[in-house]
């Protein structure tokens, strides 16, 4: 089944609109574009000026999956992009990027069910404007593991007056977000986001650790400092995941995280656009920005 859909000025063919892309939910292709669509306004200021990695399904949430991070070469040309030049490779890359709603259901049509953004903008890649704390439980560890570490988290940026912000992944972590000037390095975000997740390890040794490569075994839960790196990219406030039930990854109050009574899959492709009505955009401050990061010493 084909549409053909009017956005922004845009007309867009809209393909394959039956296919059912989230099997065990009986949710199709055309239910993510119709999310996408009511959740545009809401999304696309975290998308905008921003690079954006796609994870694309073709077949739905079972099938083939890929990671996208250049711009699609029949891409209208009116989906803009900046160019990037990878240290470890010598082919220049065109990362899209998504201004607005024609341009964010254009790419969804693509296949893609995730959008993941990177911490800095098109006008200065190498200066991110957001430092991003990777909360991810080890194979032992409950989501209530991770909604206290990022309470201990939280009390420490606190101390250090600085302000936060959390949402869901859209699976079994949270993402702790602390807005900034653009002021500093990649490599300077990484190693203070690296000692603030030691000295937590050491206050904390029961509850969090320090990510050391890709996997974690146990009941801790780890701060992966690495997300802070160019070229890497965090799941999109607002987007889906590509897991069953549809899930998004959702801006919190601090005081959901207090009261420890969320589920991250009860946050999903249908009761996000009624939550945004009821709470509004929890994430707003995060664009802001306009803070620095206090010198911190390790141990």
């Amino acid at each position: 089944m084909t549409e053909t859909w009017q956005l922004d000025g845009r007309t867009l063919e809209l393909s394959h609109l039956d296919k059912v892309f989230w099997p065990e939910d009986r949710l199709t292709k055309e239910d993510m574009l119709r999310y996408y669509q009511m959740v545009a306004p809401t999304m696309l200021p975290y998308l905008k000026d921003r690079p954006v990695t796609l994870r694309v399904f073709p077949d739905g949430i079972h099938g083939f999956s890929y990671y996208r991070r250049d711009a699609p070469e029949h891409a209208p040309t009116w989906l803009r992009y900046v160019d990037y030049q990878p240290a470890t490779s010598e082919r220049l890359i065109q990362l899209p990027i998504v201004d607005n709603a024609a341009g964010l259901l254009w790419l969804a049509n693509e296949g893609a069910i995730e959008f993941h953004t990177w911490a800095s903008c098109a006008m200065n890649l190498a200066q991110p404007d957001m430092a991003i704390l990777d909360l991810d439980p080890g194979d032992e560890a409950t989501f209530s593991d991770v909604l206290q570490a990022a309470l201990r988290v939280r009390d420490a940026l606190e101390e250090l007056h600085l302000r936060s912000y959390p949402k869901t992944s859209g699976g079994r972590g949270v993402h702790v977000y602390l807005p900034l000037e653009p002021s500093h390095t990649f490599d300077e975000v990484r190693m203070w986001v690296k000692t603030l997740a030691e000295r937590l390890a050491v206050s904390y040794p029961e509850l969090i650790a320090v990510a050391h490569g890709a996997t974690h075994r146990g009941r801790q839960v780890t701060i992966d400092h690495a997300q802070n790196s160019i070229g890497r990219n965090t799941a999109a406030p607002y987007t889906l995941r590509a897991q069953p039930r549809a899930p998004v990854s959702a801006p919190l109050a601090w005081s959901e995280v207090e009261a420890g009574r969320i589920r991250p899959s009860e946050l999903n492709l249908h009761t996000l656009p009624e939550r945004l009505q009821e709470v509004g955009d929890l994430f707003a401050p995060v664009l802001q920005g306009g803070q620095r990061l206090p010198p911190l010493t390790s141990g």
